[in-house]
C-alpha cells in the first residue's frame, strides 16, 4: 500500500477538523434548548481552557512573553473573539446550522479583500470579482435577513466581521508568539464576558443530557483543535485550505438528520455561490505563489 503525501494527510487532517467543529456546533445547538445562551457559552468557555492548556503540553508549554505591539493585537484578538462567540452563538440557536456555517464560509474572502483594503496587499481583477460574487451568494443566503424576517441572519453577518478582524489580528503577529497562548488569552475573555451575562440569567442545574452534550463538545473541539494544527504542519495550505468547505457537508447533513433543516433551493444556490468563489480564491493564490517562486 503507498504512503499519503503530505498533501493528502493535509487534506484529510483539514476535514477532520472541520468535522469536529462542525459537530461542536450541533451539540451546542442542542444544548441550548436546555440551557441558557450565557451559561452555555461560560460551560463551553472552560471546557475550552481546560482543552487548550492539555494541548500547551503536548505543544511543548505556554508563553506568555511577547512584544508591546503584539499584546495589543492579541488583546484586540481577544475581543474580536468575544463578538464573534456571542454573535455566532446567537445565530446559530435561532438559525439552521446549514445556513450559518455557508455564511461562515465568506470569511476567505473578507480576509483577502479587507488585507488589501488595510495592508496594501496586492489582488488582481479575477480575485476581486470572485470577491463580489461570492458576497452576491452571502446576501442570498441573509435574504429573510436583510427583509427583518430573520435578524439573527444579521448576527451571523456580524460574527463574520469580528472573525474577519480576529484573523487578521493573528496575520500581523510575530513569528514567535505562540499559537495556543493566543487561543487561551482569547477563551479566558469569552469565559469573563459569559460569566458577567450569566448574571442577567437564571442558572439552570445541567441535566446528564447537557453533561453528555458538554462532554461531547469538548471531545469534538479537542479533535477540531488538534486537527488544524497538525494540518498546519503538513502539506501545501494552498491546497489544504478548499477542505474546509467539507464543513458544509456536515452542516447540511446535521441540520437534516438532527433538527430536519434543509436550506431551500435559493438558499442552496447561495451556498454554492460562496463555495465556488472561496474555492477560486484560493486556487489563484496558490497560482500567484506558484509564479513568484520561479
Amino acid at each position: 500500500m503507498r504512503a499519503l503525501s503530505d498533501n493528502m494527510r493535509g487534506a484529510l487532517l483539514m476535514m477532520g477538523s472541520m468535522a469536529g467543529f462542525t459537530l461542536n456546533d450541533a451539540c451546542m445547538k442542542v444544548l441550548m434548548v436546555e440551557l441558557p445562551l450565557f451559561q452555555a457559552i461560560f460551560l463551553r468557555g472552560l471546557v475550552t481552557i481546560v482543552v487548550l492548556v492539555v494541548m500547551s503540553r503536548w505543544l511543548g508549554g505556554l508563553n506568555f512573553r511577547m512584544p508591546r505591539k503584539d499584546w495589543g493585537l492579541v488583546l484586540t484578538r481577544s475581543l474580536s473573539e468575544i463578538g464573534a462567540t456571542y454573535f455566532f452563538i446567537n445565530a446559530l440557536l435561532h438559525m439552521p446550522i446549514a445556513n450559518v456555517t455557508a455564511i461562515l464560509q465568506v470569511l476567505p474572502l473578507t480576509v483577502t479583500l479587507s488585507s488589501a483594503m488595510l495592508f496594501g496587499d496586492k489582488i488582481g481583477w479575477r480575485r476581486l470579482l470572485a470577491i463580489m460574487v461570492g458576497f452576491v451568494g452571502v446576501m442570498i443566503i441573509v435574504r429573510d435577513g436583510l427583509t427583518g424576517m430573520n435578524t439573527y441572519a444579521l448576527y451571523a453577518l456580524m460574527a463574520v466581521g469580528f472573525v474577519t478582524v480576529r484573523d487578521l489580528c493573528a496575520r500581523r503577529l510575530s513569528a514567535g508568539v505562540s499559537s495556543v497562548t493566543i487561543a487561551l488569552i482569547g477563551a479566558i475573555g469569552v469565559v469573563g464576558f459569559s460569566a458577567i451575562g450569566t448574571q442577567s440569567e437564571a442558572w439552570v442545574a445541567v441535566s446528564g443530557k447537557s453533561f453528555i452534550l458538554l462532554a461531547a463538545a469538548a471531545m469534538f473541539i479537542l479533535g477540531g483543535y488538534l486537527a488544524s494544527i497538525m494540518t498546519m504542519r503538513v502539506g501545501e495550505i494552498s491546497f489544504i485550505a478548499p477542505f474546509r468547505y467539507t464543513s458544509l457537508l456536515w452542516a447540511l447533513m446535521l441540520g437534516f438528520v438532527v433538527f430536519g433543516d434543509w436550506p431551500d433551493q435559493l438558499t442552496m444556490a447561495g451556498i454554492v455561490i460562496v463555495v465556488l468563489t472561496g474555492a477560486f480564491t484560493f486556487y489563484r493564490e496558490r497560482k500567484l505563489a506558484l509564479v513568484r517562486s520561479v
